[in-house]
């Protein structure tokens, strides 16, 4: 997705040990308009999986999950990371690090919205290490979900989140791959 690199390479900010800032699109402002066609790109990659919800986690990865949940005519599923009093006392819940925040955080899903039989297309803005798709993983395999994907905006490969998914044997398509990533430069994949 050209339009994808364009975007980091303008906008984007390398702030060191790893973390490249997105957020004038992706993370705290969103274009809509050009998350659409980031959600048309991943929903036409997972199309034929039958897929019957979308998953994400509490709030970055919302904006690509809603447009791919649009255009493959899905729910989406977000993992909460506080605990609202309406949700029930019985939960799936996973731990995972983040990145960002430098601190585990907990992802939370009531068991009235993932079931047994659903078609679950996991959906995130960046795959780095792998530790928060690999609790989402969990999370939809705990509710006796069928996993059938993983769709990430941004990967950057340097980080190994991919190695770390090979386990569970899904397939994982990255619209743009990172391959590595200094202060004043960006390497994409072919």
């Amino acid at each position: 997705m050209e339009g994808l690199k364009e975007r980091i390479r303008r906008e984007g900010k390398i702030l060191g040990n790893g973390i490249l800032k997105v957020d004038s699109f992706l993370n705290h402002q969103v274009d809509p308009a050009f998350m659409l066609a980031v959600g048309g790109a991943l929903a036409s990659k997972f199309g034929a999986f039958g897929i019957t919800k979308v998953l994400t986690a509490e709030i970055s990865g919302i904006a690509p999950a809603l447009t791919t949940a649009l255009a493959l005519g899905v729910r989406v599923v977000y993992a909460r990371k506080t605990r609202p009093i309406t949700m029930p006392t019985d939960i799936y819940i996973q731990r995972a690090p983040s990145h960002t925040k430098g601190k585990i955080v907990e992802l939370m899903i009531s068991p009235e919205f993932l079931h047994p039989g659903d078609q679950v297309l996991i959906v995130d803005d960046f795959l780095a290490s792998g530790a928060t798709i690999n609790a989402l993983i969990r999370l939809a395999e705990g509710a006796g979900a069928k996993v059938s994907g993983v769709g990430t905006v941004i990967e950057k490969k340097f980080e190994g989140g991919r190695e770390a998914l090979e386990v569970f044997g899904y397939p994982v398509h990255s619209l743009v791959t990172i391959e590595r990533m200094s202060e004043d430069e960006i390497v994409f994949a072919d």
